[in-house]
């Protein structure tokens, strides 16, 4: 297995256009091999003293913040996703971005450890 990780602000009163953004890109994701997509919104997310979710990403007033996953069979199966999701144009930003993408976090880990499903 392999994991992409997300962790993005949203931007004020764009909940439901980042959700129905996430589930359509979700469907696109699953079409090149994705086995799971997780997008969580915040429930609890405290503020650190020295670092925390909204800090990571430099969140402004009244944005919320999403963590999420995308779990891959394996790192080629994502990389060659990624490769051709490029290409497609529906992946192309929109000009009304439920998100502030340039302060989106993201990375591949390679598990080291699970338990559970």
């Amino acid at each position: 297995m392999y994991v992409q990780g997300f962790v993005l602000p949203v931007l004020p009163g764009k909940k439901d256009a980042y959700i129905a953004m996430a589930k359509q890109a979700g469907e696109m994701f699953q079409r090149y091999g994705a086995l799971e997509i997780v997008e969580a919104f915040e429930d609890d997310v405290k503020d650190g003293a020295h670092t925390d979710f909204r800090k990571a990403v430099k969140a402004e007033e009244g944005e919320h913040i999403v963590f999420s996953w995308v779990v891959w069979p394996d790192k080629e199966t994502c990389v060659e996703a990624e490769k051709q999701m490029q290409a497609n144009e529906e992946m192309e930003p929109s000009d009304d971005m439920p998100f502030a993408g340039k302060r989106l976090i993201y990375g591949g880990f390679t598990p080291i450890y699970t338990l559970g499903r």
